[in-house]
């Protein structure tokens, strides 16, 4: 119960639970163990958490502390680090151009230091401003109904009767062209509804998908949606030869000014020479992966730098081709704000390294192997090539709804600022952008919320509320209102 896990029933299946619950259901085990003198280690405890939710958990690793144990807790949440009494801020950037101890001290001193980032949000010299202006303009008289779930005006994606798990079949309604935000106390129903029921039903309708999603009456105003995508946090691959610029099809592009050089035209190389799955070109001792795998009985396999190439991935005849002085190797290295640099003159790679760019990712090198990419890195590389998509679209692209699962997990609230952005440029581009969210820059940021609750588990499921982020604030019923209506008072302060 001090964890926020009351929803849960004894018999639920660890399977189904999540990151989140599955730390807090450890950490409720240490809480009556009585042990002391332990040091705990929490990596982000707060994903999935409603903030109501994590002011309790805060409260629980005090507790720990208080019973003489040492708590260090991996996080980004603003009122966890105003609660520490010992900050260690790491940067300054991402990366390569981080891994140094920007700043350490109490929260106090911390928001002191100008050289910490992190420092400069919690005292309010940066922050994410709220839209000054919301997309959605409800009548009034609507507006001031602070009892009522509003009904956005519009175009509307509207789900009937689902009933997956504890959701209770209110109608669900997604204005089109908007940055929409479902909210909700953990275990409310949040991922039931989007995830369990609207997306796999866009998925089979749109796309033919063989996913079953859960039962539902009605899915109207399917006619004006024409492309579903869901951007997770999955892997964008599972070998070493994927990274980001296979992902987003930047490497093909690169193949190909390689192959233009006059070294290689001489020599007869076409692209295929410059490709990690074409013998030739690569290094055969490692089949283009830069790396070999060891087989360890009864251990995960173990992978270590080809002695061959050196983790180059080509062989000697392949690197002796340059562009503007760099192998197509040493291009791969290059982190993306540097490659943004060197390949600003070649329109087809320009837009999609722009938007990487955009969404924080300017520190990661092009070729780096998707197998060690976070997955906030992952879902970022996602976007990234979605708006480059977008830019290089020629005719009039079609009209797509964009699925995000909790976004901002693992991110700084820079690149919560720098995330933001890239959702409101697809949003301005005509498409429809939907977020299950806990994050208050986030709900600030929204042209419209829902709100499902009251509470978890049985207690929740049910559509409580659903305006904009102002309506939401004036919601008594609305825990998440509560909330909000604080941060959009200290915003505006």
């Amino acid at each position: 119960t001090f964890t926020g896990l009351d929803y849960l029933t004894l018999s639920r299946n660890s399977g189904t639970l999540s990151g989140g619950e599955s730390q807090r259901i450890r950490l409720a085990s240490q809480i009556g163990s009585g042990l002391t003198g332990v040091l705990y280690v929490l990596d982000e405890p707060s994903i999935g958490l409603h903030p109501s939710d994590n002011d309790r958990l805060i409260s629980v690793m005090r507790d720990l502390q208080q019973g003489g144990n040492t708590v260090i807790v991996v996080e980004h949440d603003e009122a966890m680090m105003h609660a520490a009494d010992w900050l260690v801020d790491v940067g300054p950037g991402a990366g390569t151009r981080g891994g140094e101890i920007v700043s350490e001290g109490t929260p106090s001193e911390v928001i002191r230091d100008d050289q910490s980032l992190t420092g400069q949000y919690l005292s309010g010299k940066l922050r994410i401003e709220t839209p000054a202006k919301r997309r959605v303009k409800p009548k009034k008289a609507a507006e001031d109904n602070a009892d009522s779930v509003m009904t956005p005006p519009g175009a509307l994606l509207t789900l009937t009767g689902a009933t997956l798990h504890n959701l209770r079949g209110d109608d669900f309604r997604v204005p089109l062209g908007k940055l929409v935000c479902v909210t909700g106390v953990s275990g409310s129903g949040k991922t039931s509804l989007v995830v369990g029921t609207l997306a796999r039903a866009l998925a089979r309708e749109l796309h033919g998908a063989i996913a079953k999603p859960g039962p539902y009456a009605k899915l109207n105003g399917l006619k004006k949606v024409e492309r579903f995508v869901e951007v997770d946090q999955a892997p964008i691959g599972r070998s070493p030869r994927s990274n980001a610029a296979t992902y987003t099809g930047l490497f093909d592009e690169i193949r190909k000014l390689f192959a233009a050089t006059k070294t290689a035209r001489q020599r007869g190389y076409k692209t295929g020479r410059f490709s990690f799955n074409v013998a030739g070109g690569r290094c055969e001792a490692c089949q283009g992966q830069g790396q070999q795998k060891i087989e360890m009985n009864f251990l995960p396999d173990l992978y270590v730098t080809c002695e061959e190439c050196g983790g180059a991935r080509f062989n000697r005849q392949t690197l002796s081709v340059k562009y503007k002085g760099l192998s197509i190797a040493e291009v791969l290295d290059l982190p993306i704000d540097e490659a943004l640099e060197l390949l600003a003159d070649v329109p087809a790679i320009h837009g999609t390294l722009e938007a990487l760019s955009a969404v924080g990712l300017g520190y990661l090198p092009l070729g780096q192997p998707s197998t060690t990419l976070s997955g906030g890195e992952a879902q970022r590389i996602k976007l990234a090539t979605e708006l480059g998509a977008k830019r290089r679209a020629g005719a009039k692209p079609a009209h797509t709804l964009y699925l995000l699962d909790e976004p901002t997990t693992g991110l700084h609230a820079d690149d919560v600022r720098r995330l933001l952005g890239v959702l409101n440029q697809l949003v301005d581009a005509g498409n429809t952008v939907l977020v299950i969210e806990h994050q208050l820059d986030v709900m600030r940021a929204a042209d419209w919320i829902v709100d499902l609750g009251p509470g978890g588990g049985d207690a929740g499921g049910g559509i409580i509320a659903a305006g904009t982020p102002e309506h939401l604030a004036r919601c008594e019923q609305s825990l998440t209102g509560q909330w909000l209506g604080r941060a959009l008072e200290a915003a505006a302060n």
